[in-house]
């Protein structure tokens, strides 16, 4: 039944691992955590992770786990729907202390998924995978176990897409990083109708190109282009441009009180600052 398990990654599980990795100690070749999240229908979403100090000998595994249960308890307290779903090292590959660490894992959670995450970039990319482990042995006899790869992808939630634009914005040229303010939120609409715009001109100028034969057609292209026109509203144009109108409208009063809420609070920030002097 584990062996139907799907796994999805959030990005900021991703930074969370890296950035552990960045703070890891000299002599610590590896880093180990926990994955928090949820488990439903086979798919395991990972949401949020955090880091286990731990010591790896030849013969033994060091891990803090009360300093682990701590922190998975603050956690709960700020996001009870997180629980503990498996665990992370980053890597490219399971280790001999794996079924260890993996061991005290399965007595917390039902199931629970091995990550790695080859931060060393090993493959010349930051390799995802997932495991779950199989028991293997013979009734009443020695029992082991097996890590069995699983499936694994990436997913988001919508605010997390702004913030890898974001970050994708602070790469300029030669790899150099730079900073980025985050735009206004009318300056985002502008960038977000203008790339919209550009994707709509490339599926028009793939249609016309199918239709005069200038390119082969795509099956699944063409139905995935006709769910897309049949999941829009049959509205007229003037009925589409009211609405949108209104939208724009109901964004800029937003807006526009939000700016006065802003600088209402600095005045009075300001002015109990000078009463009390």
């Amino acid at each position: 039944m584990a062996l139907n398990l799907t796994v999805k990654v959030h990005p900021v599980v991703l930074f969370q691992i890296v950035d552990a990795y960045e703070r890891r100690n000299a002599d610590s070749h590896r880093v180990i955590g926990t994955l928090l999240g949820t488990q439903d229908k086979g798919v395991v979403e990972v949401t949020n992770c955090f880091c286990v100090p731990h010591k790896e000998h030849a013969d033994q595994v060091e891990a803090e786990l009360n300093y682990a249960m701590d922190v998975y308890e603050l956690n709960r307290r700020v996001n009870a729907s997180e629980n503990i779903v498996g665990w992370w090292a980053t890597g490219n590959e399971v280790t001999n202390h794996s079924s260890v660490i993996h061991e005290y894992y399965s007595r917390e959670c039902r199931e629970p998924v091995h990550v790695t995450l080859d931060t060393g970039l090993g493959g010349a990319r930051m390799g995802l995978r997932a495991y779950v482990c199989v028991a293997l042995g013979v009734p009443r006899g020695k029992q082991g176990c097996m890590f069995t790869p699983v499936d694994v992808g990436l997913t988001h939630y919508e605010p997390e897409v702004v913030g890898l634009q974001l970050c994708q914005k602070t790469m300029g040229a030669g790899g150099r990083a730079r900073q980025v303010q985050p735009l206004a939120d009318l300056a985002q609409v502008a960038e977000a109708a203008a790339r919209l715009s550009a994707l709509l001109e490339q599926v028009q100028a793939y249609v016309e190109d199918v239709l005069a034969e200038r390119a082969a057609p795509n099956d699944a292209v063409g139905r995935q282009l006709l769910e897309l026109v049949t999941a829009l509203p049959d509205l007229a144009a003037d009925s589409f441009a009211d609405a949108f109108n209104s939208g724009v409208k109901d964004l800029l009063m937003v807006v526009t009180l939000a700016q006065l809420i802003k600088t209402q609070l600095q005045l009075n920030e300001k002015l109990t600052l000078l009463t009390s002097q």
